[in-house]
């Protein structure tokens, strides 16, 4: 039996020094923000500021995750603590969630009774807001492909960014022409915008947690590319899973054609893994025909 440990940083991980300037960034501006929407009395605003309070807290929450996951492997915890980069991101979406449905409330009480809202200074909030997450949006756009932790931080800066374009938009109308609606009506199509894209930051983070394939490895391909390797008679009990984003861990058993090349298969079959398909942890078990009847999972 054969396989390949060790701790591997983490996509988070590198993209630790981007996280840290947008909390910076993001924790300055939810002060303003707050204070804006109260002075104001503008619900656009304080549903920015409702994002902004989930940046701040998923920003942090995504930097906790990377600083626990970047912890070595124990007795306890041989793996380390990777899944809580993941379980950061699963936070992250639920209170995405939480706090869209809960602004889609607000917008309809709203749209019963549209107050006053003084719309020349909610937009100079909101502009100060708006250049703070296209800065944070710049930041962490490159990271968002490679971890789901950062996706996440990555969509609460996002979603914000959209939240103060909407506002600008919403106190423009209302400065304009008086029309108190707007203030609702932009607030719950920015819920609305957001909620598919963070369930499926939801759907993704759960995928990991119930040890799901990973997205970015086509297991069929990887069978069949197995079965093609000399000296390999077939495989069974194959199972991939993502320890985090960018961090795969895969086991087979395969079946020798030859029980002389114990050795030589488990290296051609490991080397294929890690630099075909990208799989860091490969655990490989050989064996001999007709060992599989005695397996459990086929």
């Amino acid at each position: 039996m054969g396989d390949s440990h060790g701790h591997v940083q983490s996509a988070g991980s590198r993209n630790k020094k981007s996280l840290t300037i947008v909390f910076g960034l993001t924790s300055f501006y939810l002060v303003v923000e707050i204070i804006g929407g109260l002075w104001t009395g503008s619900l656009a605003l304080l549903a920015d500021a409702g994002h902004m309070l989930t940046d701040v807290a998923g920003v942090g929450l995504a930097l906790l995750a990377i600083w626990f996951a970047e912890k070595p492997a124990s007795s306890e915890r041989t793996y380390g603590y990777y899944r809580v980069e993941i379980l950061a991101a699963l936070t992250n979406a639920v209170v995405l969630i939480l706090i869209s449905l809960y602004i889609l409330y607000e917008a309809y009480e709203r749209l019963r009774n549209p107050p006053e809202v003084q719309s020349a200074t909610m937009i100079g909030v909101a502009v100060v807001g708006l250049i703070v997450n296209l800065i944070g949006v710049y930041v962490l756009r490159s990271g968002s492909g490679e971890s789901l932790n950062m996706k996440g931080a990555y969509f609460e800066v996002l979603s914000d960014m959209l939240t103060s374009i909407g506002v600008i938009i919403a106190g423009i109308i209302m400065l304009t022409t008086g029309w108190y609606y707007a203030d609702p009506l932009i607030s719950a199509g920015i819920g609305l915008f957001i909620l598919p894209r963070t369930w499926a930051l939801l759907k993704d983070a759960v995928g990991v947690l119930i040890e799901g394939t990973p997205a970015d490895v086509e297991i069929d391909k990887l069978r069949e590319n197995l079965e093609k390797i000399e000296g390999v008679a077939g495989v069974h009990d194959l199972h991939v899973w993502s320890l985090t984003s960018g961090v795969n861990a895969m086991s087979v058993h395969a079946v020798l054609k030859n029980d002389d090349e114990h050795d030589e298969v488990m290296q051609r079959v490991h080397a294929h893994c890690t630099k075909e398909f990208k799989i860091t942890h490969v655990t490989v078990q050989t064996e001999c025909a007709g060992f599989a009847e005695h397996e459990t999972h086929l």
